[in-house]
């Protein structure tokens, strides 16, 4: 437990400084970087632990700490809503390269949800996909990019934590029942 814990208080200096970095220099984030990927990767790299460990660790400091989970969104919305001109890169890209780029994600994601089917079960994927699902819709309405949706619809997930999960809980009780009722 103890361990556990000054885990937490490491992470949660590291997620604080760099959302300081972030909010004093947005530019740290390159290109089209995602800035919560960058307080991840971050993360990972200075506590060398794995992608999967730190965003474990980022969500349950973040759940820990109303506080420090507004600047992190906060921070987020900065980037990715007002300091950015969404879509520019793509847009200009030959058709070609769209292609390519759309194939290669396509491919990346069969891979990913396949890997995570393997190693965590169906309930863990079908979570994976309504939450991408969510979060698509919600850059879909209100006009942002999907990381910041996707940041965004955590930050709310985190705040009704029992709520949101009860519902989930539900609609993948009912998504089975009907599965395995036309088996």
């Amino acid at each position: 437990m103890e361990s556990s814990q000054s885990n937490e208080d490491i992470a949660k200096q590291i997620i604080l400084k760099e959302i300081n970095n972030v909010s004093t220099n947005s530019l740290i984030i390159k290109e089209n970087g995602c800035s919560a990927c960058h307080i991840l990767f971050n993360l990972m790299d200075n506590m060398q632990i794995s992608e999967s460990d730190a965003s474990d660790l980022l969500s349950q400091v973040l759940s820990d700490d109303p506080k420090l989970n507004d600047c992190f969104i906060e921070m987020v919305e900065k980037i990715h809503m007002k300091e950015r001109m969404m879509g520019l890169p793509f847009s200009i890209k030959t058709r070609e390269a769209k292609d390519k780029y759309i194939a290669s994600n396509f491919k990346n994601l069969l891979a990913e949800l396949s890997s995570d089917l393997i190693n965590h079960g169906t309930d863990i994927v079908l979570r994976k996909l309504l939450a991408s699902s969510i979060a698509l819709q919600l850059a879909q309405n209100i006009g942002i990019d999907y990381h910041a949706a996707t940041e965004e619809l955590y930050y709310y997930m985190r705040n009704n934590d029992q709520q949101t999960n009860e519902s989930i809980l539900e609609f993948i009780n009912n998504f089975n029942s009907r599965v395995y009722k036309k088996d």
